[in-house]
């Protein structure tokens, strides 16, 4: 950490020097132009840059599958806006998992093809994204699968539970989004500006969609399990239908704080999310009993649908946590 002396200047400007380290470092001379982005107590400055695209190139001799799309949706989020994947030869299953990729990806196109490599480009600008925006549609996409998968175990409805598992991929698709826009406004104070949020609401923002996306995993999973399951007792449906319908409150009302300008009433949503997430146990105790003496393999997989809810519970009571967190005083 460096000092500076405010001077006075003409009798009314206040002017500070520039580390000189800093200032040679980040290509700032005399004649630079320097941006300030004021966050409430707080001057964050930065050097003024063209509006290049960021550009990265990936070696990815030898990925396959999983391994290669991970790869990715990694230069993505780390905030890259043209990508080139090089290899001596793509292969063609190279190129259908890369096609996959940019898929799943918000804004991701193939732009150019050749023998030994693929250019991807984000051919959004950051600034359209909404963070806000996304995390609502991830609350209504990952709250919906969730009660369709149970719906679907619960009416032994295979078609649905296909359509649940299908839907994660627009929960993964918004949750790499939101990494992407968190990650550029950590990276660049110009970016929190265009995107009209702080960086303390991009990381309760980010957090929560963490949160959502993993309840959606949860969704999907409970979904795979129908394929297998045969519809189940009465009293274990209605079980698992008063675990999901505690837990969906409590996603709903920790998203209701983390949302809520007034601190008061968010601190009150919170707090009574977090209170509710004690009944979960409870709840699930219940369904356990009733699933106890069913055929091994099938009280197993319920079992494991058990689990799932009381984790979207508790994933819900993060948020609101992370609500609580937002709404506190500010140092």
């Amino acid at each position: 950490m460096e000092t500076r002396k405010v001077q006075v200047t003409g009798g009314s400007t206040y002017t500070v020097s520039l580390p000189k380290e800093w200032a040679t470092e980040n290509g700032v001379d005399g004649g630079s132009v320097v941006e300030f982005h004021p966050e409430g107590d707080t001057l964050l400055l930065t050097p003024q840059r063209d509006e290049e695209k960021i550009k990265g190139t990936l070696d990815i001799t030898g990925l396959e599958g999983e391994e290669l799309m991970r790869a990715v949706v990694t230069m993505y989020v780390s905030g890259f806006d043209i990508v080139t994947l090089e290899t001596t030869q793509v292969t063609a299953a190279q190129r259908r998992t890369i096609r996959d990729a940019t898929q799943g990806l918000v804004g991701l196109e193939v732009i150019g093809e050749t023998s030994e490599r693929v250019r991807l480009q984000d051919l959004l600008d950051s600034s359209e994204l909404s963070m806000h925006n996304a995390i609502t549609r991830m609350r209504l996409v990952s709250t919906t699968m969730l009660a369709d998968a149970v719906a679907a175990l619960v009416d032994d409805d295979d078609e649905l539970a296909a359509d649940v598992v299908q839907r994660d991929d627009d929960v993964d698709r918004l949750w790499s989004m939101v990494s992407r826009v968190f990650r550029s406004v950590l990276r660049d104070p110009s970016a929190a500006a265009a995107i009209g949020l702080d960086r303390e609401t991009a990381f309760d923002y980010h957090s929560s969609a963490r949160q959502l996306e993993r309840i959606g995993d949860h969704a999907a999973k409970v979904a795979t399990h129908v394929q297998t399951l045969d519809e189940p007792p009465a009293d274990t449906a209605e079980a698992l239908e008063a675990l999901l319908s505690e837990a969906t409150d409590i996603v709903e009302m920790g998203m209701n704080a983390l949302l809520e300008s007034d601190s008061d009433h968010a601190t009150e949503l919170a707090n009574d999310a977090r209170q509710r997430v004690v009944r979960i146990d409870e709840l699930a105790r219940a369904a356990d009993d009733t699933i106890r003496e069913l055929e091994p393999q099938q009280a197993q997989l319920l079992g494991l649908v058990v689990d799932s809810l009381s984790r979207s519970a508790d994933y819900g009571g993060n948020v609101a946590e992370t609500a609580l967190q937002n709404a506190a005083p500010k140092p």
